[in-house]
C-alpha cells in the first residue's frame, strides 16, 4: 500500500546567487545572497531572498522564507483571469492571459514565478530593469493585485 503525503510537492527553482563583499577593519568579509521562488504548481507561490556565509545555508534559509510567505495566485483554467500591468522599484511587468494550448510566453525571473504558481498559458513582459529580484517581485505584486481584485468582483 502507497502511503500518500498531505503536504503537496514543492517546487522550489533558484532564481538567482549573489557573492556579497564587505569592507571590514579586518579584510573582505564574504557571504552570499540567494533568491528562491517556492510553488506547488497549483496556484500558491512564495518568494524568500536571504543572505548566509554559504550558498547552501543562504538557499535554505531562502526556501524557509519563500515558504512562510506563500499565497493562493488566481487562475483561470491554466492562465490568469485578465490583463495587467504592475510596477515594482524600476521592474514594470505586463501580464496578459493566453488562449489554452499557447503555453508559457515570458522570459526569465518572471517565468519562473509563473511556473511555480501553476499558470500554463499566459503572456508576459518584463519592462524597465533587468534585475531578477525586481523583477520577481513585481510579478508576485502583479499575481496579488489580480488575486484582489478577483476577490472582490466576487463579492
Amino acid at each position: 500500500m502507497q502511503e500518500v503525503s498531505l503536504q503537496k510537492e514543492l517546487i522550489e527553482t533558484v532564481v538567482q546567487i549573489k557573492r556579497i563583499s564587505k569592507k571590514t577593519k579586518g579584510g573582505n568579509t564574504i557571504r552570499f545572497s540567494s533568491l528562491v521562488v517556492v510553488g506547488d504548481k497549483n496556484g500558491r507561490v512564495g518568494v524568500g531572498l536571504s543572505k548566509a556565509s554559504d550558498v547552501s545555508s543562504a538557499i535554505r534559509k531562502a526556501i524557509e522564507s519563500a515558504k512562510r510567505r506563500m499565497f493562493l495566485a488566481p487562475l483561470k483554467g491554466t492562465s490568469i483571469p485578465f490583463s495587467i500591468e504592475e510596477k515594482f522599484s524600476a521592474a514594470k511587468v505586463l501580464l496578459k492571459p493566453a488562449p489554452p494550448g499557447s503555453g508559457l510566453i515570458a522570459g526569465g525571473a518572471m517565468r519562473v514565478v509563473l511556473e511555480a504558481a501553476g499558470i500554463r498559458d499566459a503572456v508576459g513582459k518584463t519592462l524597465g530593469t533587468t534585475n531578477k529580484a525586481s523583477n520577481v517581485y513585481a510579478t508576485l505584486k502583479a499575481l496579488k493585485t489580480i488575486a484582489e481584485i478577483s476577490r472582490r468582483k466576487e463579492k
